[in-house]
């Protein structure tokens, strides 16, 4: 397994057997702002996906060790429901079918245009949290899903990579708290060993980066952290 560029960001498990193909995705993606974690053969990927939590997963079906089919029929086996987005060589009928009957949420055929994997992700993860527009307003608080960017009353706040990290992971999970080893999961890396308590650091600063605007982080203790409103609405 390869370690990720720790972005800070909502984290993709991509499983790719081809490493050049692999790091120029991976690069692609993190560009975009998202935490990638790169693993090479099917049982890599089946330990990730018990081990770690990920907003989406991009699986290739040609894959050593444990193909990707088994990979997929294993986690969706588990009850895990993150959504998946197949890359295969194979663009026939039959090998759509088999992808699809077998859990997956998309499919994409090699050679792909990169622009295409990008908007496929995106509507993914809109989907995955029941997100119809790209946009989520709450409050004077915006985050475009597609840029990734925050903004206040129009204009960008500006946030370090993990900061961005804990308020999307807030936003697209409004009224619902989130707890601090998930909130961890998504800021650091697969390799990192950090306490979940540091979380807290990035929580207070992005506390501090909103005090502008009608929108604050509570603590509920035992729960997690969610946004309010400081109008009550």
């Amino acid at each position: 397994m390869t370690a990720p560029t720790v972005t800070g960001a909502m984290r993709i498990l991509l499983v790719e057997d081809s490493r050049q193909l692999s790091n120029w995705l991976a690069k692609t993606l993190r560009r975009d702002n998202y935490a990638v974690d790169c693993v090479h053969d099917g049982d890599d990927a089946d330990y990730a996906l018990k081990s770690q939590d990920y907003a989406m997963v991009i699986l290739d079906l040609s894959l050593p060790k444990l193909d990707g089919i088994e990979v997929l029929r294993r986690l969706r086996a588990r009850g895990n429901n993150v959504p998946v987005l197949i890359l295969t060589a194979n663009n026939s009928v039959a090998g759509r079918v088999t992808g699809l009957d077998s859990g997956a949420d998309d499919y994409l055929a090699k050679p792909f245009d990169i622009h295409e994997l990008e908007a496929r992700v995106r509507a993914q993860l809109r989907r995955a949290t029941h997100q119809k527009s790209p946009v989520v307003e709450f409050g004077s608080l915006a985050f475009d899903s597609n840029s990734r960017r925050f903004t206040i009353r129009g204009d960008e706040l500006d946030l370090t990579p993990r900061e961005r990290a804990v308020l999307e992971m807030l936003i697209t999970r409004l009224e619902k708290p989130v707890g601090k080893q998930a909130l961890a999961q998504a800021v650091f890396g697969f390799d990192e060993d950090v306490n979940p308590s540091a979380i807290e650091i990035y929580v207070h600063r992005v506390r501090k980066k909103l005090e502008a605007s009608d929108i604050g982080i509570v603590t509920m203790r035992g729960l997690g952290y969610v946004l309010r409103r400081s109008d009550g609405a």
